[in-house]
């Protein structure tokens, strides 16, 4: 290719590209469009048309795609009001990658910051949870190791941890999220009772995970959190165990053979594996 029509080229693909993604009306789109005018002058009204085009197909995915991946925060704001965030978080956030399934996750603290939708500050919350299923959906697969489990009984704890399923994360949340969550997305418990919880100020921490091919969220109690933050953030088995007994209440009993069974039984703890020492950056969020 000639290296002057690839300059040419380059140049306009970069003048397209801020004209898309740039605030419309900021000193940045206005710039923007201004080197695009200049790059296609010779095409006259048809940059105007054909940028509006580009413009509102942007739109239009930026709607579908968030759509797809935060199904309950636009049931609580509404179908208009989601149609503008979309837009809004086009501009400010745009994406990086060419794949619009990787983009969204700087929806929950966009939200967090919003002076608009102050009235609905679980909003943020919402997001991250939403995200996580996301995620969860698409983690890679690790197939369960159920013969691993012996290896409680037969060796040393503090040289083992426990496997997680794909995607786990935990949030913690001053609000009821669990159940704003689920209520929108499989009917329970009622919106009534998350409007009650919501006005009694109830906590809820969540745990995302996927049991199979089905991402899932559920409520869990703090000694749970604190558990499964630990293994997330690379404890060897005694010390997430520790933490599971600092974070219980003083009359409050810890079984943790109990909760395995049951974490077993859900898919959310899949197998046994060596505990390398190595810190992870864990998959948690928590919100102050």
């Amino acid at each position: 290719m000639n290296p002057q029509l690839e300059t040419t080229l380059a140049r306009q693909q970069r003048a397209l590209l801020q004209a898309l993604f740039a605030r419309p009306g900021s000193d940045d789109a206005l710039a923007a469009v201004a080197e695009l005018n200049e790059c296609l002058a010779a095409h006259g009204p048809q940059t105007a048309r054909g940028l509006a085009a580009y413009q509102a197909n942007g739109h239009a995915l930026a709607e579908r795609s968030l759509l797809s991946v935060f199904p309950v925060v636009a049931a609580l704001i509404g179908h208009d009001n989601f149609a503008w965030l979309a837009r809004d978080l086009w501009h400010r956030h745009p994406p990086h990658r060419g794949d619009l399934a990787q983009w969204g996750d700087a929806l929950p603290d966009f939200l967090d910051r919003s002076t608009q939708l102050s009235d609905t500050p679980y909003l943020g919350d919402v997001a991250r949870a939403e995200w996580a299923l996301h995620r969860a959906a698409g983690a890679p697969d690790t197939p369960p190791d159920m013969a691993s489990f012996a290896r409680l009984t037969q060796e040393d704890p503090q040289g083992l941890t426990l496997m997680l399923a794909p995607g786990t994360a935990v949030i913690a949340s001053p609000y009821p999220l669990a159940s704003l969550t689920t209520a929108h997305l499989y009917g329970t418990p009622s919106l009534a009772d998350v409007g009650q919880r919501l006005r009694e100020g109830i906590a809820e921490h969540a745990v995302i995970w996927r049991q199979g091919l089905r991402p899932r969220i559920a409520w869990h109690d703090a000694t749970a959190h604190a558990l499964l933050s630990a293994l997330l953030a690379g404890a060897a088995l005694p010390q997430a165990i520790d933490a599971m007994g600092h974070a219980a209440s003083t009359d409050q009993n810890i079984d943790f053979s109990a909760w395995l069974i049951a974490a077993v039984t859900d898919g959310l703890v899949i197998g046994v594996r060596d505990h390398t020492g190595i810190h992870l950056t864990p998959n948690l969020e928590t919100i102050p």
